[in-house]
């Protein structure tokens, strides 16, 4: 470890590893010089002043001018004392503006999924966001950084685990505690050390550096609390199970007591100090009013003035310890700083902590025994425990700040000894949806009364630099890194056409035409408008596959002509081509040919489907025809057959005519249609459609629903075979 208090290294310093650790406080700056033993540690050089006015108060600089001479002054001090110069300088932000939030997050897998250390960071850096938006809800004058969390628990599908990673898990959760320290008041400090022309090498927490002292690691498994008794502020500390579990502050210490002293003695505030400081150790003490006279008063005295406010003080500060206990009080409590040697103060703390007084108690000199000295007549006093403890901050290298560049700003964070780049986009204010790559937006749509969703592409994750190499968000932090982020991006919308859906592709309709059975696809509308197969699907549309077509679009889709000399009949009825035909109705017509495109042609809005699916081979075999219906040639219709052709069919189907003639007779059957007792005897055979001619069923009717039709309880098609004593259905239904 490099020596941090060396001017460079021409200047002798015996080898020994010196530290500065300074001790910026409302009343006092107190600046110590030293280095580690083999014994514990050796102060080297040790100076305290008072600043001049009430430059700080409550912990936070308000003059920064005033306090940087003041530092100045420790600073030259101490140099005369140690023979060279110093440049480098530890110090610790008060307690009283530290934020503690507790948070609780979860993640949620679509699967069982085996927990890696990456779920785990993802995990804690959702809590430490959730945290730092939760201290941004409430309304203040400060600007927060985040200096540290700590996982309390962590749970697996609901239940409580010491550690997650390599378990299988839907779910797992955690409850995190993260701190945070305002903007301007580690500026201030900064800013003070720099115009005393000191470089911060490391920055702590006050009551981090008084228990590094007075509550060593291996009295940390016991439940103590520590309070640093300063003149702004009383900061607290909880130790449990070998660590730091809480942090707090009450407003109230020893400027209280002074400031009472004032009202009551009609004298100023630095005399009223001195008042108050002698009256610990001296039974009367003499002063002057501001009118100039002097006077004499009892300790006892000075008590009876200071003991309601220190009852006020002592009652916070065991109220607040029961708080960050979890409502109940600690075994113990250790008490250092100026303000704790207050006459009564640690016992009136040990009734209302409701502990024996024994357990409450002022540490000084108690606690540094193995803190040695040069100056022989330097008394261990409360008050050298935080600057010695910020020494100790030092060498353990931990609980400190580092400075580092973030997209160009400079930017402090608090090392809690396992900093990632992570940890600096959070304290810089970037969300997770800056760092992590987002999804496009998503397209929701309806298919046929279904609701349907489509994720959007994948977006770029974060591009991360530090020192001009990349780096990723869990690369560990350096001193005095330079580190650049560019946003991550979110991915585009995921686009669909209709001609992409299974629901167009996989769904036909199926037509009698002439007593063949023709497949065509079925149409698609969009929001109530026919839409071509190659329309793109929008947000929020509303798609329905039709269950029917006019007799107009069937001839198109056909590639047929139809002839318009003679009449369309659909279920044995007169109809147009805007007449609307559904599953398996019957069409009869009389065409005069095809169409230009060699029977290929799908009408508007079908696409995407196979040629074979939906341009099946129809036999227009001579049966289909009669005398009156062959189309005949006509030398203005060059798509009508030819005149041999209609004589070779008009002969086929007159024999076969004759043959049928000679061979049967009508057929009479006896069915029930619709619960109707219904007789046929026209026919030498029958197909379903026939029962329109003796049942009164409108196919006109159809108002978006479709027509189903049965033989005997079973799904049929209009042509298949009707026999005696079948019991025949049909029946409208919605789509």
């Amino acid at each position: 470890m490099s020596d941090i208090v060396k001017a460079n290294d021409n200047v002798e310093t015996d080898g020994n590893d010196y530290v500065f650790g300074l001790d910026i406080g409302t009343r006092n700056v107190v600046g110590v010089v030293g280095y580690p033993t083999d014994n514990g540690f050796y102060v080297e050089a040790e100076y305290m002043t008072e600043h001049d006015t009430r430059a700080m108060l409550d912990g936070q600089i308000h003059d920064i001018g005033k306090v940087a001479g003041v530092v100045s002054k420790v600073k030259k001090e101490l140099e005369e004392q140690i023979s060279f110069p110093l440049t480098d300088v530890c110090i610790a932000a008060a307690g009283r503006v530290l934020r503690t939030v507790t948070t609780r997050v979860e993640m949620n897998f679509d699967e069982e999924k085996v927990i890696t250390g990456e779920d785990i960071n993802t995990l804690e850096l959702i809590g430490v966001d959730q945290a730092h938006q939760d201290l941004l809800m409430e309304k203040g004058p400060y600007k927060f950084y985040c200096v540290g969390y700590t996982v309390m628990k962590y749970y697996l599908n609901g239940e409580l685990f010491s550690n997650l990673e390599g378990h299988k898990a839907t779910r797992i959760e955690a409850v995190i505690i993260a701190t945070f320290l305002p903007e301007d008041v580690v500026d201030g400090l900064y800013s003070a050390c720099e115009r005393a022309k000191l470089s911060v090498a490391n920055m702590t927490l006050e009551p981090i550096a008084a228990i590094n002292v007075a509550i060593p690691q291996n009295f940390r498994m016991l439940n103590i609390a520590l309070v640093d008794v300063g003149a702004g502020t009383s900061d607290i500390c909880i130790t449990r199970d070998g660590s730091i579990i809480a942090y707090g502050m009450i407003p109230y210490a020893g400027d209280e007591l002074t400031e009472v002293l004032v009202q009551a003695l009609l004298i100023d505030f630095a005399t009223a100090e001195n008042v108050k400081k002698l009256a610990v150790d001296n039974k009367e003490i003499k002063y002057k009013d501001i009118m100039g006279i002097e006077h004499t008063i009892t300790s006892k005295e000075v008590d009876k003035i200071t003991n309601p406010v220190m009852e006020k003080i002592t009652k916070a500060v065991a109220d607040k310890i029961k708080d960050l206990n979890g409502g109940k009080t600690v075994a113990a409590c250790f008490v250092v700083g100026g303000g704790g040697k207050v006459n009564g103060f640690c016992k009136n703390l040990s009734k209302e902590l409701e502990i024996i007084e024994e357990r409450v108690a002022l540490r000084g000199e108690e606690v540094m025994g193995n803190v040695s000295f040069r100056q022989t007549e330097v008394k261990k006093d409360p008050l050298l425990v935080t600057p010695i403890g910020i020494c100790l901050s030092y060498y353990e290298q931990k609980n400190n700040f580092i400075m580092i560049r973030f997209n160009g700003q400079r930017m402090k964070l608090y090392d809690n000894g396992h900093l990632r780049i992570v940890d600096a986009a959070m304290q810089a204010g970037m969300d997770t949806d800056e760092l992590f790559p987002q999804r496009g937006k998503e397209l929701h749509y309806t298919v046929n009364g279904k609701q349907k969703i489509l994720g959007g592409t994948k977006g770029e994750a974060a591009k991360i630099t530090m020192n001009d190499v990349e780096a990723g968000l869990n690369t560990p932090l350096v001193p005095n890194a330079m580190i650049t982020i560019i946003n991550s991006t979110a991915g585009d919308g995921n686009k669909i056409k209709i001609s992409q859906l299974d629901e167009f592709t996989g769904q036909y309709i199926t037509f009698v035409v002439n007593g063949q059975r023709v497949t065509c696809p079925k149409y698609v509308e969009v929001n109530g408008k026919l839409e071509p197969g190659d329309y793109e699907i929008k947000d929020q549309d509303v798609i329905e596959t039709r269950a029917y077509y006019t007799v107009g679009q069937l001839s198109a889709f056909m590639d047929v002509e139809i002839d318009p000399n003679y009449s369309i009949l659909v279920n044995n009825k007169e109809a147009s081509l805007d007449t609307l035909i559904y599953e398996n109705f019957a069409i009869e017509w009389v065409t005069t040919g095809f169409g230009l495109n060699d029977g290929n042609y799908v009408p508007e809005g079908i696409s995407g489907v196979s040629e074979d699916d939906l341009n099946p081979q129809l036999d227009y075999s001579p049966k289909d025809y009669n005398e009156d219906l062959i189309p005949k040639h006509d030398d203005s219709n060059p798509f009508a057959i030819s005149e041999e052709e209609y004589q070779r069919r008009l002969k086929e189907k007159q024999d076969t005519d004759n043959e049928a003639e000679t061979d049967n007779k009508n057929l009479t059957i006896h069915i029930k249609a619709n619960g109707q007792d219904v007789t046929m005897s026209d026919k030498t055979e029958y197909i379903f459609v026939d029962i329109f001619n003796f049942i009164d069923f409108d196919t006109n009717e159809a108002n978006g629903r479709t027509a189903y039709s049965m033989i005997n309880g079973v799904e049929c098609g209009y042509a298949d075979p009707i026999h005696d004593g079948d019991e025949v259905t049909i029946e409208w239904r919605e789509s």
